[in-house]
């Protein structure tokens, strides 16, 4: 339930006590406050009833704006909204048209009464795009953005926005924009088509002066779930947002995706694939981190495929998941328009028991840099069952710095080559692979001055390891392990690996895929 601000709890004991003398006199009660348990009781509502795929058709030309003409069309700063409760957060509106066709309506609670924010062109400046007949007041917007004195106490800068189907972002301080959130996702693997839920409604409570964080509310729709959402989103060096899901499933769902995020991954250091670009790296997350519900953490780096993936991590009460851009050296993207650099990692960290399933990693091939390629999520190990009603809580953070996670030593770098011996020049056996780590951090440096006390745990689901090897790495102040692997035409193998010294582990779990075709 949502705490409600102190105005209204008083307005509301003040109610109560005059109720009865109003009654005499023939008044009526003051109305209930707008309340989370409203927009629960609306998704309950609509999930009943058949869904409606139809949409108001937008108006020319705003349904054939193409991008460029789309973001030629700017909210005026001016007109930002919740600026009259006094509080720190200023509200912008996305205008529809070009991807986004489908108009969401936009409410703004002030003292417990939500209203509808209604069309103004008056809202936007419209730059080249020629718009002569009068739109509709019930045009509606594309979604939002929430702005709050983020980096400076004297500047507005973005903070959070939602916009298209149940997408959303938001950011921390001296972070830039890269991957994004959902709030669910259904049928991401395959075998069905993905149906992408939309977030048709919104209500943003009014903030006061004293407010620290913004309250969302969202209503969820699509053919298969209705849902409520919350969101608490609380502004700082690394943003969180507390996020409260009811849904109410259409029909049973196999695939539902709880808490899911969506980023891209195009090159790293552990894959290349040489164009014709001077930029080392292109991606906005390099790596999955997970900490499962035993405690053990665990790092994937990332992959461009050559075919649609799927990596399943099994596991029962998870800790956390997220992605992450663990890569924080500008020389390493070289990109002073992207600053990929100073892309977030989100980090997903439940509340309550989740019970039994896994988190699941697809990597999509992409072959440049504008396509979103990867998708991580919680799979519940039961489906959703059709007339059920689940809730499900989860704090999402905003992650600059992977290194205060956890104390443990990381997995910095993954590199792979073929394992040719010093001195030769012949062609490499492809069913014959090298992969080096370089592991740092954690208590990793003591043990630089005694080498010989730290042990490589090297383990293949499929294959051969063939040869090992572990050295010191003073650049990193770390460790360079290696991991010789031998496959079949055909096979594939899930690597881990991990450095201890005698039974204790230094490092988290570094794992990775490889197949030979």
């Amino acid at each position: 339930m949502m705490n409600l601000s102190r105005r209204i709890v008083l307005q509301s004991l003040l109610a109560s006590v005059a109720l009865p003398a109003l009654a005499q006199q023939g008044a009526a009660p003051a109305p209930t406050p707008f309340r989370f348990e409203d927009v629960v009781r609306r998704a309950r509502e609509i999930a009943a009833a058949p869904y409606e795929a139809s949409t108001q058709q937008l108006p020319p030309p705003l349904s054939q704006l193409s991008f460029d003409d789309y973001r030629d069309i700017r909210f005026r700063p001016e007109k930002a909204l919740l600026a009259g409760g006094g509080g720190p957060f200023r509200m912008h509106l996305f205008h529809p048209g070009f991807l986004y066709q489908r108009p969401v309506t936009v409410n703004v609670i002030r003292d417990g009464v939500p209203t509808p924010v209604p069309y103004q062109r008056e809202l936007f400046d419209y730059g080249r795009n020629k718009v002569e007949k009068p739109l509709p007041v019930n045009l509606g917007f594309a979604g939002f953005r929430l702005h709050y004195p983020l980096n400076t106490p004297k500047v507005f800068d973005e903070l959070i926005a939602f916009l298209g189907a149940s997408y959303f972002r938001f950011l921390g301080r001296d972070q830039k924009y890269g991957l994004s959130a959902r709030g669910l996702a259904i049928n991401v693997p395959g075998g069905e088509a993905e149906e992408f839920p939309y977030f048709r409604e919104f209500w943003i409570e009014m903030p006061t002066p004293q407010s620290d964080r913004a309250t969302i509310y969202a209503l969820l729709d699509s053919p298969s779930v209705a849902g409520a959402y919350r969101f608490d989103v609380y502004p700082a060096k690394e943003t969180t947002v507390d996020v409260t899901a009811t849904l109410f499933p259409r029909q049973t769902i196999q695939n539902v995706g709880v808490a899911p995020l969506t980023s891209m991954f195009f090159e790293g250091e552990n894959e290349r694939r040489r164009q014709d670009d001077f930029r080392p790296e292109l991606h906005d997350s390099d790596g999955l981190l997970m900490q499962s519900g035993s405690g053990e953490w665990i790092w994937r780096p990332l992959q461009n495929p050559a075919r649609k993936a799927v990596s399943s991590f099994s596991d029962n009460n998870p800790r956390g998941f997220g992605l992450m851009q663990r890569d924080r050296v500008f020389e390493n993207y070289q990109d002073l328009e992207a600053f990929y650099h100073q892309r977030p990692g989100y980090w997903v960290e439940p509340v309550g028991q989740w019970g039994e399933g896994r988190v699941e990693l697809v990597e999509i091939p992409t072959k440049d840099e504008t396509h979103d390629n990867i998708v991580a999520y919680w799979q519940p190990a039961r489906p959703l069952e059709r007339g059920q009603e689940v809730t499900l809580n989860y704090r999402l953070r905003a992650i600059s710095d992977t290194n205060a996670m956890h104390p443990g030593g990381k997995a910095l770098n993954t590199f792979q080559t073929p394992p040719r011996a010093s001195g030769s020049n012949g062609p490499s056996d492809p069913t014959h692979r090298r992969f080096i780590i370089d592991f740092a951090g954690g208590d990793l440096e003591y043990y630089l001055a005694d080498p010989t006390q730290v042990q490589l745990v090297p383990s293949t689901s499929t294959g051969k390891i063939t040869h090992t090897f572990i050295v010191p790495n003073d650049h990193t102040k770390g460790f360079r392990a290696a991991i010789d692997v031998k496959l079949e035409p055909g096979q594939s193998t899930d690597l881990r690996a991990f450095l201890r010294a005698g039974n204790r582990a230094l490092t988290e779990t570094w794992t990775y895929p490889w197949s030979v075709e």
